[in-house]
């Protein structure tokens, strides 16, 4: 009972994060799944990814209906990522935990970096960035090429980490593609759904067992929090919740980092 009150409370906090914030709240999820439930890492991811494919496809539906989805934009930066996925999703399995503990720490410690460096002013930055791609995500043959780059690579974190990558998608895609930052959210869950599936797919030949139980409540409550993260967003400063979110980054990366050296 313990057990299942902590997959719905930390499920929530997912949900919670990755409403407010668009993006990165699904990287608490493996550290949630390990220290909370007591996961082994490599279930962790593969639960990690079940968790990314249930929250990011409600919150896609969502942005296709207001029309922030970029699709041709997102489908090539997604096609470059599946091979990359999919491999990555075979080998995380057979990898020893200490260093999937380890890799993980440093991906939650740069993100909670570039979390805290980005706690500007709500916006800054972005009308210009949109201004100068012309709101219509066109990719010329060296974007393409950097596309495939950028995409290869979340790919292969995303396969290997069991997290969405949103973090990383979204200033790659607004960077490189030129999508606008009105539409970069939504594009990015499109890349990190179609990541997500393949990876899982191939991680289902491996051995590693899942709790069900403890999976679907998270799931669950992680979606339903989506939805209050949202309500939170129209309340309070895009900066505040980025300093806060950044802050429980860091500190779940000094655990992770420090559990992997001990």
């Amino acid at each position: 009972m313990t057990a299942l009150v902590l997959a719905l409370i930390a499920g929530g906090v997912v949900g919670l994060a990755l409403g407010a914030l668009g993006a990165g709240g699904s990287i608490l999820t493996v550290p949630a799944l390990v220290y909370l439930l007591g996961f082994a890492p490599s279930a962790a991811t593969t639960a990690g990814l079940v968790v990314v494919i249930g929250t990011s496809l409600t919150a896609l539906l969502a942005h296709a209906r207001a029309g922030a989805v970029l699709w041709r934009a997102g489908l090539l930066f997604a096609a470059a990522g599946l091979l990359p996925a999919a491999a990555a999703g075979l080998v995380s399995a057979h990898l020893p935990a200490m260093l999937v503990t380890a890799m993980f720490a440093v991906l939650a410690g740069l993100a909670a970096v570039r979390m805290l460096r980005s706690a500007g002013p709500a916006g800054s930055g972005g009308a210009e960035t949109e201004a100068a791609a012309g709101g219509n995500g066109a990719a010329g043959p060296a974007a393409a090429g950097r596309a495939a780059g950028a995409g290869a690579g979340l790919g292969a974190v995303t396969g290997l980490l069991g997290v969405g990558g949103g973090f990383l998608a979204v200033p790659a895609l607004v960077t490189v593609l030129g999508v606008p930052m009105s539409a970069a959210v939504g594009t990015s869950l499109l890349v990190i759904v179609a990541n997500a599936l393949v990876a899982l797919a191939a991680r289902a030949s491996t051995a590693v067992q899942l709790d069900w139980a403890l999976i679907m409540p998270f799931l669950a409550t992680a979606v339903l929090g989506a939805w209050d993260g949202r309500r939170l967003a129209a309340k309070v400063s895009a900066r505040a919740l980025q300093r806060v979110f950044g802050g429980v980054l860091l500190a779940v990366a000094a655990a992770m980092g420090a559990t992997a050296l001990l």
